[in-house]
């Protein structure tokens, strides 16, 4: 019998007894493998077909883990295996041998015990082979790995997920600086504060001018509209604000270098991201854009991850909190989470939002399965065709066709009133004349009531007794109780 062992290095086929096989299934035969001679005196090298570069190997290693059978393997069995059983550790692939090339396998326990034992001499078995086995080894597994992962540096959205994250971080340490530009030289100068609605105009502003005693003698048209200026100008000279130092001056004037600064870097930030989703979800941006794509992927930590979700799951994202308020309340779910923030869903009235949302998202998790596990890059062409079909869609919702023209949807609408129209449709009606036979006087409900009364004094005075009585003893139970 033969054991079928696969190396870093090529094939192996090992002579061993069919007795031993079947001892391995009932002991352990670990103690036949503690020593190279005892494993010498199991197992005999019968051939080894040796791969010729590490291309080979890693698609003969690739095959064998998808348990597919290698050209590589099938020419090795078909010159080395006579007629003779062969041992095999995966089941399928087996199975595959059999049937394609009519090489009885075996798959057991003890080809499993055998084959473990044989790894662990392997060096000494493979005599000729020692020294580059393990370079061999440690090279194989680096190429399957990136096999396996399917690497490429254009295709890391890790980059996206820590840029969209930074971004966030920098737009509330923005907000914090700015407000605190604004309290701080409002003391100073609070008029400007209305005048100037920008951040980082004001921060610009602010830098610029010191104390507002300077600024008519400063031109802000650089950075300030020819209106807003006039109006600054003015204001300082009747400014209610109190005097500050000259070291107030220059704390003031660092904060606003530090809110400059992180505005500029921000833009660059934005443009290294708009850049890298272009490259990385090119159908995702052109369907929600570049902030919001980058958030969902950041939401579910990868681009595979979001291209396994159904387009339910999409509509949703971000909205966790709130699904699950609602179901354990039984109240309304929520119809979108974060890709409420896109420009089409914007563009929506408000009791559209919902369906518009559905369509987008359902839209969003095709073009997204599409950039992560798509072969060719498209360039995000069919991300224009399905914005193309959703602003159709969306334009239907709205009431408007293709043209601008107003269609109708549902069932017609009903005529307007005419009052002139009802007044002459109703004199062409004959008047209903009086009917004298409906004004009958009922004389059934007479009857039912002097029959009851007649019941009344037919019935015994015991029976009318017995029922006071009861009425009395249900009475005093009450009481008592």
């Amino acid at each position: 019998m033969l054991v079928l062992q696969e190396t870093p290095a090529g094939f192996a086929l090992f002579q061993v007894d069919d007795a031993t096989v079947k001892a391995a299934e009932e002991k352990d035969v670990w103690e036949d493998f503690e020593t190279l001679d005892r494993a010498k005196k199991v197992a005999k090298l019968k051939a080894f077909g040796k791969f010729d570069n590490t291309t080979e190997a890693l698609q003969a290693a690739a095959s064998l883990v998808d348990s597919k059978l290698g050209k590589g393997l099938k020419k090795f069995l078909k010159k080395n295996v006579d007629g003779e059983t062969v041992g095999v550790v995966d089941a399928k692939l087996g199975s595959i041998v059999k049937e394609k090339m009519g090489i009885p396998c075996i798959y057991s326990s003890g080809v499993l015990e055998l084959s473990r034992g044989l790894r662990n001499q392997l060096e000494g078995l493979l005599s000729g082979f020692e020294s580059d086995l393990k370079p061999m080894s440690l090279g194989l597994s680096h190429s399957l790995s990136r096999y396996k992962l399917k690497f490429s540096p254009d295709k890391v959205d890790t980059m996206i997920v820590q840029a969209i994250g930074l971004l966030d971080d920098l737009d509330k340490e923005l907000n914090t600086y700015a407000m605190r530009v604004r309290e701080w030289y409002g003391w100073h100068f609070p008029e400007m504060t209305k005048i100037i609605n920008d951040n980082i105009k004001y921060a610009k502003a602010a830098k610029l001018m010191g104390t507002r005693e300077k600024a008519a003698e400063i031109d802000f048209s650089e950075f300030l509209e020819e209106e807003e200026e006039s109006a600054m100008k003015e204001a300082a000279i009747v400014s209610m604000g109190t005097e500050i130092s000259e070291e107030d001056v220059l704390n003031i004037a660092a904060l606003c270098d530090q809110v400059v600064s992180l505005s500029e870097y921000r833009g660059q930030l934005f443009d290294y991201l708009r850049s890298r989703m272009a490259a990385i979800a090119p159908n995702l941006t052109v369907l929600v854009g570049e902030l919001v794509g980058a958030r969902l992927i950041a939401h579910v930590g990868s681009l595979v991850n979001l291209a396994k979700a159904p387009a339910s799951t999409i509509q949703i994202l971000g909205a966790e909190k709130a699904l699950f308020r609602a179901l354990k309340t039984k109240h309304e779910t929520p119809k979108y989470g974060l890709i409420y923030h896109a420009s089409l869903i914007g563009q929506a009235s408000t009791k559209n939002k919902g369906k518009i949302s559905r369509v987008l998202a359902a839209k969003c998790a095709l073009g997204v399965r599409v950039d992560a596990l798509g072969d060719t890059n498209d360039e995000g062409a069919l991300g224009l065709e399905a914005r193309a079909r959703v602003e159709a869609r969306l334009r239907q919702l709205e009431g408007k066709s293709d043209e601008g023209d107003v269609r109708t949807k549902g069932l017609p609408t009903p005529a307007k009133y005419n009052a002139q129209e009802t007044q002459d449709d109703a004199m062409l009606t004959t008047p209903k004349t009086y009917n004298a036979d409906a004004d009958a006087v009922d004389t059934g409900s007479k009857k039912k009531k002097k029959d009851k009364k007649r019941k009344a004094e037919d019935t015994p005075a015991s029976d009318k007794k017995s029922k006071k009585e009861k009425k009395e003893k249900k009475d005093k139970k009450k009481s008592k109780k």
